[in-house]
Order: C-alpha cells, then structure tokens, then sequence
C-alpha cells in the first residue's frame, strides 16, 4: 500500500483585525492509499482547518505559512491558485457537514454533480446517475431532478457524497459527515465511505468529535488540540491504550451504553485555549489535572511508545496503577424504581397528531401527514423518560404538545390532574410556567438582540414573577445555578462558545420552576467535553430541584445515562417502552436492536474486517428511508424495513405485549418471547405506569 498523502510541518495563519490566529501549527500527518485516517478533538483544535488547508479554502485572512502537503508526490503548496483548482475535484473530494447549507437550493442534484464532470452536458448527467447509484441513492435517475428540500438529510448526505466522487478522487475528505444525522442513518454513511474505500481504494480523512465512530471506521487516528497533533497512532491501540492525558480526558467524557449511571461523565475543565495567545509549553496543561510545573515550561516533542503510537505528553498515562481519572461517584445511580401506584404528573393518552396536505388551487385536503398515532404513556414526579428515534419518527412533534406548543388532532395530555388538550388560553397561559421547553439549537432559539439578563427576565415579566429587582434577583441565581458567572446577563448570546449557550438555555427553562422541562437533542450538536458537561448539569438539578425531564434524542447511550425509562418511537407509533436498562440490554423489537447496533460502541476500538482479523459479528441494520408518513405501512409500521417481517405484519397491527415488569413491545415477531398475560407483570392502561 503506498503512500497517498504526506503532511509535514504545516503551519496556517489567519489574520485577524488586532491579532494572529494560529490554527494549525506544525502539524504532520501520513495517510496511506486506501485507509481512513480519523482526525479528533474538541471544536476550535484545528481538525476542519487541517482539511482545508489541503484543498486550500481557507477563510477570509487564511493562508498557509509554512510546511509541505504532498498528495501522490506532488507538492500542492507549490501550486498556484489555477492549478490548485484543477486539483480540487478531480484528485480530492470534500464531503462538508451540512449538506442543506452546502448545495444550491435553485439548482437540482443532477445539474450540481454535472458541474463537477467535464464533458458534454449529456454525458456529465449520466455520470451524475452512475455516482448517485454508487452512493445507494435509491431510484436514483428519478432524483436527478429533484432539488435539496426534497431529499431527506441521509440523501443529502449521499448526494454531496456523490459530488465529491463524481471526478474519481484521490482523497476524500469527510468533515463532519455524520453528525446530524441519526444513528442509522450515520451507519449508513459511514459504512458507505467505507465500502467506497475499499472499491475505489481512495484514502479518506475523516474529520469528527465523535471518538465512537472513530474506533468503528479509522484505520488510524490523530487526536488535535489547540493546533497541534498529541497523539497518533492505529486506531486500536491509541484508544484502548492511550498515553496522552488530553486523549484520555476525551474517552472519559463519552457516556457509553455501559455506563455506570452512578457515576458523572468526566468533564474536562475550562476552554481550548486561544490560538492567537497559546499557552507556552504543553498547551493542554491549564486543563490537565495533572500537570506539573515543567508542563508549563516545556514544549513536549511527540514520542514514540510502539511501533506507529506517538505521543507528546511529559506525564502520560502508565496503566499501572488503574485508572487515573477521579471521577464523581453519586450515592445512587439516580434512577427511580418504577411505581405502578405513584400519581403520575404526566398522562398521555391515545395521542394523535396529523398535519393536512392540500393541493390544488382552492387548497383542498388531499391527505394528512400522521405524524404522531395513537401514543400513550406516563411520566411520574421527578422521573425522566428518554424518547429515542430516527428523524420524522414524530418525537419532536410529542415533545412540543407535550409543552402545549401543538394542538393534538385527538387524544388527551393530562398534566398534573388537567387536561391541557382542552383548555382554554387564559387557563393554559398560567400552567405554561410549568412546562418548558429546552431546544436543539440553542444559538437558533436565543435572540442574538437581547443581552442574557433580558433574555432570562422576559419569562418572568410574561408572568407578572415580582418587581424588576425580584427579576434581577432570580437571573443572578439562574446563571449560578447552571455555573455561569453573574456578568453574564450583560453579554449577548454570540459572545459565548457552544456549551456556554446551552447553559443559557437551560436557566431559561427553568426560570418559572417548571415541573416538566422537554429537552429537544440538548446535547447532539455539541463536543463530547461539553455534552459531559450539560449532561452531568442536568442531572444535578434534577436531583436538587426535583424535576420531570422528556429527552427528546437519536443517541441511545445518552438516553441510556440519563433516563429512567426508554420509549422508542417509530413512524409515530410506540414501538417499546421499558425501564432503561431492559430496553437498551434485552430489546424485543427489531427496530430497538437495529438502533443500538447502529450506535459505534467504543468497547471496540479499531476496524474489524474480514481483511483484518475478521471479529466483528455481522450487525443488523435499518436500511432504507423512512417510510412516508403520508401513507405509512399497513399494518406494522416497521414491517418494509424489518428482516423479521411476514405476511401477518402487513395485515395486523402489533399490539404492545409485556416482555418484564413494566417492559412492552409491540411486535408480532419480536427477539424474544414476551410473558404471559397472566402473570400480571406488564404495564396496565397506560403503558409505563
């Protein structure tokens, strides 16, 4: 396998107004043909700014001011912008994060790939078929025509795979390619590129936060941090014995499927540092809990400990005295023991939620989009319940009528004895206080006018909540509450990094003292060090304050950590629901399963192949798109994409049976045989009471 990429000594400025930022400084990196090299760190370490310094489109003030990248021999850095173009396409691919904000939405997909392939406009669509079918596209010539907002976020995805392959690269370089995207969904992908290497044998950098999906996929890998390279090394043995401090700090802070719910995520402390000021000598070491007084004197020299395995750390990890990491152990793990006598706060019965579709001049309705159908369950004081799911499944839809922001089309909400469903708005405004809403995007849902403190008042002065001083008083202890310092309220929200606003976000919800806060994907945007963080908050105030949490999510191990009980919901139905530990070890739905396998486990670092040592057990996946929720399946909702289906499934509607105390699925077919009825232990009227 020769060599196919050789970065030595890079150096990229960006210059700014008043200073100089250093985003990547000194970094070298080798990718053979054919393999995936994965590239890790926390947002702001310099891992996207390494990939585009290959192509060279860097942002406004960015140049690259030192060092060599070699592709297949040829010294790119030499090139001038001409020729450097030539190369961009033709022998490197990039594959950016967001799809939807990378493709042109006046263009269709198969004028987009076209224009990547020289040649007659007859022949550059066929191409445009041919990689569209390369990359699964499903009925592929038939998309050709269609326009991004048409496609679903996994066939954007394709498709801006598909443009980066259209011209036969070289390299391929994945920035982030899977991280919107549910876990299905980003197994689909990723097995993709994967396969794609080893057909086409191009070598991928594959650029991500996410240090599961790196031990499933990357043949090597190189953990950054502010600009530089600390460790690197095979995939296998730099995860399962990492030597660097900051790689071991990154490993600690991912929550996994078997985590000890007792136990808070390690959360690195502070920030990366600023790469226009770094800190002299190891640049990790205001972070480190162990650093020592040469940490801050000296500049370590990466190392090498085996053969490939480097590090740059002057006290690393020695795997002799066990872990090193203190850790926050709770009392309990936290989780409430199911109670099917307690009053439930919440009660949701038979709940259905459709959205008309119109058509035609006079807007007659055609049909309705089902996007929530017939759901049920409970939710006790102080219990959280995770609902997991790939997109378009209807969780986010439940979340918002949950909070009363959707009317349902049927059904009832009970909430602490009233039925918010039938309520009138002078009624609903006043029990509002104790429902709220934590979004996705915090940065989207925060108004970038409104300086902090008025963004945290305004609930309390909607509710006529005390005199302005009151107002004032309560900010103080929300930003203290969720470990903001008090001059916050004085900054606006683009003055603070990710995890900060998120914070925000949290103090909002809970301004008015909710019973019930929906937490939409709080976590799925952000760095593994700042999910940590958010998580480990959460569940800290959970505990002091006594709150009810929904989290809405599509990653099981954070819903595992979290929640007391697990509901999985597919294409608006409840497909199980169970204590959280039942569902995610003994699934009895297909579909659960299918999820968790899709989840990258990083108990299994290093790529398993039949061209390595062959160990890696065949895993069950969901293929395909979700079906339309227009006109879903008849009978089990799952059954078209289900390797368990029979012809019962398309005639029946499964109904949810008991499979352990207070653990139902409903599936006609499901992984293992449910419990008689008699026995007396499945969930009565609502399921998970």
């Amino acid at each position: 396998m020769g060599e196919l990429l050789d970065i030595k000594n890079l150096r990229t400025d960006i210059q700014q107004r008043r200073s100089v930022v250093h985003a990547v400084d000194g970094v070298s990196l080798t990718l053979g043909e054919g393999q995936i090299l994965g590239l890790v760190g926390e947002s702001g370490s310099g891992k996207t700014m390494t990939g585009m310094s290959i192509v060279r489109l860097l942002p406004p003030g960015g140049h690259i001011v030192g060092g060599s990248i070699t592709l297949a021999g040829r010294e790119l850095t030499a090139l001038d912008d001409e020729a450097m173009r030539r190369v961009r396409g033709n022998e490197i691919g990039v594959v950016f994060q967001d799809p939807m904000t990378s493709l042109n939405p006046t263009m269709t997909i198969g004028n987009q790939i076209a224009e990547a392939v020289q040649g007659n406009r007859g022949a550059a669509r066929e191409r445009a078929a041919e990689t569209l079918d390369l990359v699964g596209m499903p009925r592929a010539r038939e998309r050709l025509d269609n326009y991004p907002h048409q496609l679903s976020g996994g066939m954007r995805q394709r498709v801006m795979i598909a443009m980066a392959l259209a011209s036969d690269p070289k390299l391929l370089i994945a920035d982030e390619p899977t991280t919107a995207l549910d876990a299905t969904i980003q197994e689909q992908i990723l097995d993709l590129l994967e396969s794609l290497r080893a057909r086409l044998g191009m070598g991928i950098l594959l650029i991500t936060h996410d240090l599961a999906v790196i031990s499933r996929y990357a043949d090597q890998v190189a953990v950054m941090y502010a600009g530089r390279i600390v460790e690197t090394g095979p995939t296998g043995p730099v995860l399962r014995r990492m030597r660097h401090r900051y790689t071991e700090a990154l490993m600690a802070a991912v929550p996994r499927r078997d985590q000890d719910a007792g136990i808070d995520l390690y959360s690195i402390p502070g920030l990366p540092p600023d790469l226009s000021d770094p800190p002299a000598g190891c640049r990790f070491h205001p972070r480190c809990l162990f650093s020592q007084d040469d940490c801050g004197a000296t500049d370590p020299p990466l190392v090498t400990v085996a053969p490939g395995h480097q590090h740059a750390c002057l006290h690393p990890v020695t795997y002799t005295a066990g872990s090193t990491l203190k850790l926050t152990e709770r009392a309990s793990d936290g989780r409430r023991v199911i109670d099917a006598r307690a009053v439930p706060l919440v009660e949701v019965r038979d709940l259905v939620k459709e959205y008309p579709v119109t058509a035609g001049l006079l807007q007659r309705r055609v049909g309705a989009v089902s996007a929530v159908a017939g759901v049920s369950f409970t939710l006790t004081p102080g219990e959280t319940f995770g609902l997991v799911g790939e997109s378009g499944c209807g969780k986010s839809t439940l979340g918002r009528a949950l909070v009363a922001l959707e009317k349902p089309t049927s059904g009832s909400i009970i909430f602490a004895g009233h039925d918010i469903t039938a309520m009138p708005a002078g009624e609903l405004r006043r029990i509002r206080r104790d429902l709220q809403l934590m979004f996705q995007d915090p940065y989207a849902s925060l108004d970038p006018r409104m300086r902090v403190g008025a963004i945290l008042r305004e609930p309390l002065a909607i509710q006529r909540i005390g005199s302005r001083r009151d107002q004032d008083r309560r900010v103080g202890e929300l930003l203290e509450e969720v470990g903001l310092r008090p001059s916050a309220a004085q900054s606006y929200p683009h003055e603070f990094s990710g995890g900060q606003r998120q914070r925000i976000g949290l103090a909002r919800a809970l301004a008015l003292e909710p019973k019930l806060v929906v937490a939409d994907e709080p976590v799925s945007a952000l760095d593994v060090s700042i999910q940590a963080q958010i998580l480990n908050l959460m569940r800290e105030l959970r505990e002091r304050l006594g709150l009810s949490y929904v989290i809405i999510s599509h990653d099981l191990a954070v819903v595992r950590y979290m929640a007391d009980r697990i509901g999985v919901m597919y294409l608006g139905k409840l497909v199980e629901i169970g204590p959280a530990t039942d569902v995610s070890d003994h699934p009895a739905h297909p579909y659960t399963e299918a999820l968790l396998r899709a989840v990258p486990d990083l108990t299994s670092a290093g790529r398993a192949t039949p061209a390595t040592n062959g160990a890696s057990p065949a895993r069950p996946a969901v293929r395909g798109e979700l079906p339309s929720a227009i006109n879903p399946p008849s009978g089990c909702r799952f059954r078209t994409r289900c390797p368990r289906a029979q012809e019962l499934c398309a005639e029946v509607e499964p109904p949810l049976r008991p499979f352990g105390p207070h653990h139902l699925a409903a599936c006609h077919f499901p992984l293992r045989a449910p419990l008689p009825v008699e026995a007396g232990l499945h969930a009565p009227a609502s399921p998970g009471t």
